[in-house]
């Protein structure tokens, strides 16, 4: 069997296309079509079925599917045996929450880079609609969400924790040190918040709402590091992960507000999509993630 067949039916089975498989690859369209076909007739089966422009594996083809991901990754694995230092090259494509994207680079990005110099990483933001689209369209290798909890079987999840969110506010602020704030009394309060529609401030309008409340903000904006340097000059008031407040709060720049009967849960998932190909370059990224994000 050759593997560059195996490696071609890998691509079009991520990109649903022969036409971006061979844009991927860099093979004319019909070299494609011709190895797919060489190894449905070394198997004896269709491996897809053709609507229109789009392809989509058979019941076999989906068998198949397993195999050659297990056939790829015992190949790297001899390939990588054979080499004192297996060098991982290429580029990785991952999604995530924007407010995400500060922990990556603070945690231990820099010995990331001084161990795999030859692999670059493309980050892409994005809210969980749009981060789930990007890893079904093959458009990102892998997604790191902050919503609710995802359940779909179309998704491998490789890492998860449950991530605390609460009210904060400057240390100045009259609510600061009360314990068990009644919920309405944060309605009348200026709230600078995450842009609507982000996955912990919809989590939040929606509980709200189930109560009858809203909070109008005096400011959207999508950089949480804004939201608290503006916080900490007593601007007002947002809700925010734990993750993006733990410092200032440790350092007293910030408070968490004690609010009465409010919780919110929010997960942060690492996933990819159950048929992507997980090379060796994508699994080094997601090893890193999952040690230093989770």
């Amino acid at each position: 069997m050759d593997l560059k067949n195996l490696t071609t039916f890998l691509y079009a089975a991520e990109l649903g296309s022969f036409t971006r498989t061979a844009e991927m690859l860099r093979y004319s369209q019909s070299t494609v079509s011709f190895q797919i076909k060489q190894l449905e007739n070394e198997l004896g089966t269709p491996l897809f079925e053709r609507v229109g422009h789009a392809v989509f594996l058979t019941e076999r083809g989906r068998e198949v599917l397993r195999y050659a991901h297990a056939v790829t990754r015992l190949t790297q694995e001899l390939q990588n045996s054979m080499s004192s230092r297996p060098l991982l090259a290429g580029r990785v494509r991952m999604a995530m929450a924007d407010s995400l994207c500060s922990v990556f680079a603070q945690e231990g990005y820099a010995s990331f880079r001084a161990e795999y110099p030859d692999l670059s990483l493309k980050i892409l933001t994005a809210g969980t609609g749009e981060l789930l689209r990007m890893v079904n369209q093959n458009e990102a290798d892998f997604i790191i969400t902050l919503d609710s909890h995802i359940y779909n079987t179309e998704y491998v999840i490789r890492r998860e924790k449950k991530v605390g969110v609460h009210f904060v506010a400057g240390p100045g602020c009259a609510l600061a040190g009360q314990k068990e704030i009644p919920l309405k009394a944060l309605i009348g309060q200026p709230f600078i918040l995450a842009e609507q529609g982000m996955s912990y401030r919809r989590l939040m309008d929606e509980k709200l709402a189930g109560r009858s409340l809203e909070i109008q903000p005096v400011l959207e904006i999508g950089n949480t590091d804004h939201i608290c340097a503006l916080l900490e000059q007593g601007v007002g008031l947002s809700f925010l992960p734990d993750y993006v407040t733990d410092r200032a709060v440790a350092e007293g720049r910030l408070v968490r507000l004690a609010v009465e009967d409010f919780s919110v849960d929010i997960w942060q998932q690492l996933l990819y999509h159950r048929n992507k190909w997980v090379s060796p370059q994508m699994e080094a990224v997601m090893e890193h993630c999952a040690k230093t994000m989770f």
